[in-house]
């Protein structure tokens, strides 16, 4: 029989095209297995264990594995995994309900069963469930550092479905187990053709092949939009080689959006014109070709059925996939998200792509989500994402049921190119997700590159978070005792890099406000002094800090001086678990999307709060306070008017919150984050959103029409009211709350000169309170005013002989202000103070920027233009500069004259009597 079927084979290879049939369906002919399966099985037992105790053995690690026969049979396809929201009433998805297709033998194409053995198991047909062989073959290429698998598709097949779960063990006791249950499945399967062919057709429908789609005839509909017997030899034989490694493979993944019609340079593609290609190049289409070359010499079924040039015909065949439908679900992306976390629980880690029982397991999942909340999320989303692109921005506004009051920002935003939003709430306390949108509309129709609603920017995207990463470097040096929020930072344009390659970032409303304190800084997001902060903290030391906040960078990411005002991409969910961590006083709890899973019995298999959820520290109560009480005052019109403007108000009662904004300096990305105080009921969430503003390509959103320094969107008029939109509406009728509340001890007040930072010096114009970590209140006093003698008449500096009075007053002295910093950073101090001394609003500098007070500067929103109207501490720099002119003493008085007793002389000075007075005479 052996020597029959190796004939068939080489006249099949040479093109011997002979008809096939029997069993109820397609054959293999006479195919046979040479060696009866027990005797062949028991060899190779042999040689695993020697010969003696081979049946001791054998019955030892038989015990517990079932009857696979009917394991096999067992196997059940058709129970769907349904997801809630967190009330357990709102279905949000049934998973596993349109990409699952069972198909019989008879329903799967011969190429396709050749073009899977080809990859997976070349002699499928003929071992008896393993192949010894292989595995010394992939043993000795492992020993080459050239490490593959060797299992066979039936001991795949064993491994994921016909193990039972106490087959557990050790790794080579469960490698035993598989080879010994893979040997009894083909033993107690009907021999020859018929075992094999049961196999295969539960191997196909079990596969996971990428793309949320099980069983390949989901997978030929999910890519191709065919079915099975529609399929190409290029489409079968990429099929065949995704179950490898589906999320690598996935051939959404890995495609390119293309237009299938020429199009004018710059100019976009009819969305009816664009198709998903798959690069020639991608692994998954080089990985097609090679299965298409062993497909020339293993193939069984269709053994010369294809011509050597079809075989290279298909390896030439584009990729082309099908239009891809969304799921009609609720918070689509949430679920996907679900989906993920619910195959870590139930399948591990490093099988949660993979994890069959998340879409067939009939499990009834309730999430953290709240519906009403993702309704509100989703609705401002699509407001502030699409309405600036629509063709008609009124209508969709009215759809969406959007207060005539927000249309000002929102209609703001049109011609700057803004085409996508993503956003979540998160209960800081818990982790908890309660909202989540990864874009602007995942149902909506794709338009262009530049709105790709399926894509999760949330979770998927890497975005520059711009200055929202400002409050997160903060209080690390804070939590470091290295600053404190009454530091010192000069405000001028610095040469951070080299005379050769110099960087020198600047304000984006090219202003230069001189010395500044931690808190000015952070709430009126100054850009250079947060750089300035970033080499306090340690480049090395701040970037592995924010990791500890659960941000994670793209893989080769190293620290740059830049990633102090946010030019490192990080996950914007990230962001929002960072801002998490600040509002919990310091404690980053896991983001959880999953409250309990139950069977589909109803019995509870996993719980969020078995065990409850405990948190890591990242930073200390106090260090997280401070932070918050800065970001606090961006809603309080005394301390930042222009950020206030987008408070929340409950009614006419302003909610306590803190929230930072983000905008790239080239316009990319702009973001905001931020948080209310937490309510007194512990078991109330407190409640942090993050939105996100851009598109999908990462084209930048300009408006190359408006007036120069209005040209691209900012967070202040496009984030900053996304944000205020979706807070003011999930918090309304909620508790009020107070940060003072939450104030943890160890920080004291003390009061610091409003300039310098410093303890008040005799020469102080303005003071502040302060807050400070125990132990880091400012010891020293104020050196920055030192004291001079002035003439009072002139204002001069004095000297001997001046009319006077003399004074003493304090002359501002920044010189040795960064005495810490670098040597190389003094000579654009010194270019800055020479500017100041002739007051402010003089340019000059590396970028020719400009001299200010604190704050006064020229800021828009989308209805108001402040122009210098906001000095909380006076048109001052804390002092005047030392006068560079001295008095001038007044002129002696000329000499007398000599006098002369001399009578004759006409021009004689008489000289005065020296006799004295006569008396009076007496009366």
């Amino acid at each position: 029989m052996h020597t029959s079927l190796a004939r068939r084979q080489r006249q099949r290879r040479l093109g011997d095209r002979r008809s096939r049939s029997g069993g109820g369906g397609r054959a293999v002919g006479t195919i046979a297995i040479a060696i009866p399966l027990f005797l062949f099985g028991t060899f190779v037992v042999a040689g695993l264990f020697g010969f003696v105790g081979v049946v001791a053995a054998y019955n030892y690690y038989s015990q517990g594995l079932g009857d696979p026969k009917q394991l096999l049979e067992d196997i059940s396809f058709a129970q769907q995994t349904k997801v809630y929201d967190r009330s357990g009433q709102v279905l949000l998805a049934s998973l596993g309900d349109v990409k699952r297709d069972v198909v019989t033998y008879d329903e799967i194409p011969p190429t396709l069963v050749d073009a899977t053995t080809s990859i997976e198991d070349k002699t499928f047909w003929t071992n008896a469930g393993f192949d010894p062989i292989g595995i010394i073959s992939a043993g000795i290429d492992s020993l080459r550092g050239q490490a593959r698998g060797a299992s066979t598709i039936t001991q795949q097949l064993v491994r994921d479905r016909l193990l039972p779960a106490s087959a557990f063990g050790s790794t080579y006791e469960r490698k035993i187990k598989e080879i010994i249950q893979s040997i009894r499945l083909t033993q107690e399967l009907p021999s020859g053709v018929a075992g094999k062919q049961a196999i295969i057709t539960t191997y196909l429908n079990s596969n996971y092949y990428g793309n949320h789609s099980y069983g390949v005839a989901a997978a030929a509909q999910s890519y191709f939009g065919k079915p099975l017997a529609d399929l190409d030899l290029a489409q079968m034989a990429i099929l065949a080689g995704i179950p490898q490694s589906p999320s690598t493979y996935d051939l959404v993944a890995n495609a390119q959006q293309t237009c299938s019609v020429p199009v004018a340079d710059g100019a976009e593609c009819p969305a009816a014109d664009t198709q998903l290609v798959l690069p020639a190049d991608s692994p998954i289409v080089q990985r097609r070709n090679y299965i298409l070359e062993l497909m020339k010499t293993r193939s069984v079924l269709t053994a010369g059925q294809y011509t050597l040039a079809q075989y290279d015909a298909a390896m030439q065949e584009p990729v082309i996939l099908a239009p891809q439908k969304a799921p009609t679900w609720k918070a689509a992306q949430f679920v996907w998200q679900v989906r993920d976390q619910l195959g870590t629980i139930l399948c591990g880690a490093t099988s949660s792509t993979t994890c069959e029982a998340v879409d067939t397991g009939g499990y009834q999942v309730t999430t953290t989500l709240d519906w009403s909340m993702q309704q509100t999320l989703d609705k401002w989303l699509e407001a502030a994402g699409r309405v600036p692109s629509a063709k008609d921005p009124n209508a969709l506004l009215k759809q969406l049921k959007i207060p005539t009051s927000a249309w000002g920002w929102i209609k703001g935003m049109i011609g700057y190119n803004v085409n996508n939003a993503a956003g979540g709430i998160v209960d800081a306390r818990t982790g908890q997700v309660y909202a989540y949108g990864g874009s602007a509309g995942y149902a909506l129709p794709a338009a262009g590159k530049k709105f790709q609603p399926q894509f999760d920017v949330l979770s998927d995207a890497f975005r520059q978070p711009g200055s929202a990463i400002k409050p997160i470097d903060y209080s690390i040096g804070i939590d470091d005792h290295t600053m404190t929020a009454a530091t010192l930072f000069m405000d001028n344009v610095t040469n951070f890099g080299t005379k050769a390659k110099p960087y020198t970032p600047q304000q984006a409303d090219g202003y230069e406000r001189g010395p500044v304190r931690l808190r000015e800084a952070l709430q009126f997001s100054l850009n250079i002094p947060a750089i300035k902060a970033g080499f306090v903290n340690g480049l090395d030391h701040q970037f592995q800090r924010t990791q500890d906040f659960g941000l994670t960078y793209q893989s080769g990411t190293v620290p740059v001086v830049s990633m102090s005002i946010g030019t490192l991409g990080v996950h914007p969910i990230d962001m929002l678990t960072a801002y998490s961590t600040i509002a919990n006083g310091g404690v980053r709890m896991p983001r959880e999307m999953i409250l309990e899973i139950r069977d589909s019995n109803g019995n509870v298999v996993w719980s969020a709060n078995d065990p409850k959820p405990t948190g890591t520290r990242v930073i200390s109560p106090q260090a997280a306070w401070v932070v918050t009480d800065i970001l606090a005052g961006n809603t309080d019109k005394a301390q930042n008017p222009a950020w206030a403007q987008w408070a929340i108000y409950d009614g006419k009662t302003r909610r306590e919150a803190a929230y930072k904004t983000g905008t790239t300096d080239n316009n990319i990305d702009v973001d905001a984050y931020g948080f209310l105080a937490p309510p007194k009921d512990p078991n109330a969430p407190q409640l942090v959103v993050g939105v996100w503003l851009g598109n999908s390509d990462n084209s930048t959103m300009y408006n190359p029409k408006a007036k120069s320094y209005e040209k691209g969107i900012i967070s202040l008029n496009a984030s900053a009211p996304l944000w205020s939109a979706i807070m003011t509406e999930v918090s309304k009728g909620m508790p009020f709350a107070t940060f003072d509340a939450s104030r943890p001890s160890g920080l004291v007040q003390a009061k610091v000169d409003a300039f310098s930072g410093m303890l008040p010096g005799p020469f102080a114009t303005k003071t502040v309170n302060e807050w400070f970590i125990q132990g880091t209140v400012p010891t020293q006093v104020d050196d920055t005013k030192v004291p001079i003698q002035i003439d009072s008449a002139t204002g001069d500096l004095w000297q001997d002989g001046c009319a006077g009075p003399v004074e003493t007053v304090g002359a501002l002295d920044l010189s040795n202000v960064q005495a810490n910093m670098p040597a190389s950073w003094q000579s654009d101090l010194n270019n800055w103070i020479a500017r100041a001394k002739k007051g402010a609003g003089v340019a000059g500098g590396p970028r020719h920027t400009s001299t200010s007070y604190f704050y006064g500067a020229i800021y828009t929103t989308y209805n108001t233009t402040y122009r210098g109207s906001f000095y909380p501490f006076g048109r001052t720099w804390g002092a005047s500069f030392a006068p560079t002119t001295t008095c001038t003493p007044p002129p002696s008085p000329s000499p007398a004259p000599l006098c002369s007793f001399d009578p004759l002389d006409p021009f004689a000075t008489p000289c005065p009597s020296t006799e004295p007075p006569s008396p009076a005479p007496v009366p």
